[in-house]
């Protein structure tokens, strides 16, 4: 994610985001997803500024095209701040979660289903 100067037009701040999409793919990334999320309040001030434009990239990759995407945007002027998060951890511990939780669901809706069904009245036994 970074956040653009709020006073940066609207067609740079594309060509900087199409810039940003092909220098991933020409590292060897992929963009999964791109947001551009627009202009918001910022939480604290930043180089006198109280708003700036969010983008957010989300990139499936080895890391070498974050070294350089970092490298890029510490020198332009466009963007105020940016983060580098890695979620691939995040991912595999919420999928895991998440089928757990399934499994669960899963057999206490089988189990739900048997006790549900109706028993057959006894024989009566006739002496």
């Amino acid at each position: 994610m970074y956040i653009i100067d709020p006073e940066t037009p609207v067609d740079k701040i594309e060509k900087l985001n199409e810039a940003v999409g092909q220098l991933i793919e020409k590292q060897g990334g992929t963009v999964v997803r791109m947001d551009d999320i627009g202009q918001r309040t910022l939480a604290y001030p930043i180089k006198k500024r109280t708003e700036g434009h969010y983008v957010l990239f989300e990139i499936d990759g080895s890391g070498q095209e974050i070294m350089e995407l970092e490298r890029r945007m510490r020198v332009n002027d466009m963007i105020m701040r940016y983060i580098t998060v890695r979620v691939d951890e995040d991912r595999k511990r919420a999928d895991k979660l998440r089928a757990k939780r399934e499994k669960r669901t899963a057999q206490r809706a089988s189990f739900r289903t048997t006790e549900e069904q109706p028993t057959e009245p006894a024989a009566e036994v006739q002496a």
